[in-house]
This record gives structure tokens, sequence and C-alpha cells, in this order.
């Protein structure tokens, strides 16, 4: 059996009486700091998370709630809405997450030369990151409205005809294909993400470049330059020290990149929300740009009765597949990442 004494003066055996209570006295005032940060945590942050928890298992009102154990979980596995919400989580997912890190490592091996105004051009790329989501989504919402947006008037000015931009269902292969390949003969998730979440997979992208360049020009600086030396005397172009040297070092800061940006991705609303909800529903045209984290919001503060039980269970939903899908990252992609 543990001895508790022996656990708790383990640390001071061998000192003497003056420091074994000066070590006391440092150890309670460091706990003592830690004491602010840990009631905000447990108030705003552990104590919700149980509590939706809570939540989740009940049929939930302000006014009443009732105990119904994991329905609202098997409720929602059965829901063809929850599975059509995820499928568009999915598609914004794989439109955003690869297309951000491409151009965002272009960028950054481009402003990483020494080239004059370097400094004002990493700004410039970096203001989106700090900008204020809604405020960006009402812009790009102006630049993609049908009827007076940015975007048609150039299509307008070189011949082609406008888009619908943010109010368009239809799926983006199948826009593309109608001019020869149809997509009658295949199910309806193969017409690709409408044009209304392309859109927003546009403003997504442009948004997330800033954060992702900031840190690959970290990462390109702790790249050694006798490396790049070594290389470039042993006759290397520029394309195979970029992929010999570059790239495999930037391994850990692109596995990070891509941990974060999935997460990221599959907790995407505020562009969403505020992009679409000024051409009707949330998560509109004909629910295409209803990712999860809106269907989250609809049901609970949508139209008719809050469901508030059932939003909980979607959201704990949600952070699962969060979970597993970053569990699945550090078992794949770790195995190629290089640390040295």
């Amino acid at each position: 059996m543990v001895n508790i004494r022996d656990l708790l003066f383990r640390e001071t055996a061998g000192l003497s009486e003056g420091a074994r209570k000066r070590y006391w006295r440092e150890s309670f005032i460091a706990y003592l700091y830690l004491v602010p940060a840990t009631v905000i945590l447990t108030l705003f942050h552990f104590f919700p998370i149980f509590y939706a928890f809570y939540v989740s298992l009940n049929k939930w009102s302000i006014l009443q709630e009732r105990f119904v154990g994991l329905s609202n979980y098997v409720r929602l596995v059965q829901d063809p809405e929850f599975w059509q919400s995820l499928v568009v989580t999915i598609y914004f997912a794989i439109g955003t997450v690869p297309l951000t890190l491409i151009i965002s490592l272009f960028i950054a091996v481009l402003l990483f030369q020494n080239i004059v105004g370097r400094g004002i051009f990493r700004t410039v790329y970096f203001l989106p990151n700090i900008t204020s989501v809604v405020a960006a989504a009402v812009v790009w919402g102006w630049i993609f409205n049908p009827q007076y947006g940015v975007i048609n008037y150039f299509l307008n000015k070189i011949g082609w005809p406008s888009q619908q931009w943010l109010v368009e269902p239809t799926g983006i292969f199948e826009l593309i294909g109608v001019k020869g390949f149809h997509l009658t003969s295949f199910p309806s998730w193969a017409a690709g993400p409408s044009l209304a979440l392309v859109s927003i997979m546009i403003m997504s992208i442009w948004a997330g470049i800033g954060f992702n360049m900031i840190i690959y020009l970290a990462g390109l600086g702790n790249i050694p330059k006798e490396l790049y030396e070594a290389a470039r005397i042993d006759g290397a172009n520029e394309w195979q020290v970029f992929r010999k040297i570059t790239l495999p070092l930037l391994s850990p800061t692109t596995f990070f990149l891509l941990v974060i940006s999935t997460i990221r991705s599959f907790q995407a609303f505020n562009q969403i929300y505020t992009m679409t909800i000024r051409n009707g529903p949330a998560g509109g045209p004909l629910n295409t740009t209803r990712v999860v984290t809106v269907l989250i919001y609809n049901l609970a503060f949508g139209g008719g009765a809050p469901k508030m039980g059932y939003a909980a269970a979607a959201a704990f939903i949600l952070f699962g597949i969060i979970l597993a899908l970053t569990i699945l990252q550090f078992r794949v992609a770790e195995q190629r990442v290089h640390y040295e």
C-alpha cells in the first residue's frame, strides 16, 4: 500500500528544515498562481462540456427536461439530414484544406526570397487572418452577389454569362458537364459540391492563407542554409532542391497545419452562416451549404421548437468524427514526417 506521507515528502528528502519550508512555501505560491486559470477553465470549459453531454441525453428545454438516454444519438445516425450535412462538411474540408496548404506554401516560398518589399507583401497576405470573418464574409457575399456582384460584372465584360453563385444549388461537376457529361447514372453526391458551397470555399481559402503562410515562413527559417548551398554545389536545380530538401524538412510544419486545418474545416460556421443567411435560411440553397455546424445551429436556434438535446448530440458526434480523423492523421501522416 502506498504511503501518502512518503509521496508528499519524497521531493524534500535530504533537505534541511529551512530548505524544506522554503520548498513548500514556493510550491504553495506556484499552485496559488494556477488557481485563477483552473477556475476559469473549469467554469467555462470543462463544466460546459460535461453539461452539454448531459443535455444530449435529454429531451431538453429551458423550462423542462426529460431523460431519453442515447435515443438522440440513435435518431441522428438514422437521420438523412445529418448524413447530408456530413457529406457537405466533407466536401468543404476536401475543397479547402489541400488548396489552402498548397497556395500557402507557394506564397511562403516566394516571400522567403530576398525581394524588394518582402515585409509589405507578408503583411498584405496576413491581413485576412486578422480580419473579422463576419466582416470579410459580408464583403465576399457582395462579390458573389448574382445581381450586382463584382465577379459577374467582370464575367459579363469578357462575354461570359452571369452565375448564380451563392443561390445556385447545382453541383459543380454537373455544371461543368452540362455540355456533354451528364450525371444521371451517378449518385447525387457525385455531382460535387454546389456552386454556392464552392463560392464559400473560395472565401475560406482566402481567409486561411495568411496563418498557414506565417507558419510555413517559420518552418523555412529553420532549415539550415548549408544544405541548400551543398545541394547547389553538387549541381541540383531549384526544383530538386525544393523536392529533396525543402519539402521533407517542412514535413513537420505541413503535418501540423494539416491537422489544424482539418479541425478548422469541420468546425467552420461563421463564413457559411453569414454568406447564406441573406438569401434564405442558413445553409441554403436547398441545404447544399449546410455543414454539420450549421445543422447544429438550426436545430438549437432555428425555426420551430428548439431541439437542444438533439443539437448537443450532433455536436458530440461531430467531436467524435474530428477526434477520429485527428487520430487517423497521426497514425498515417506522421509516418511520413521527417523531424531531423
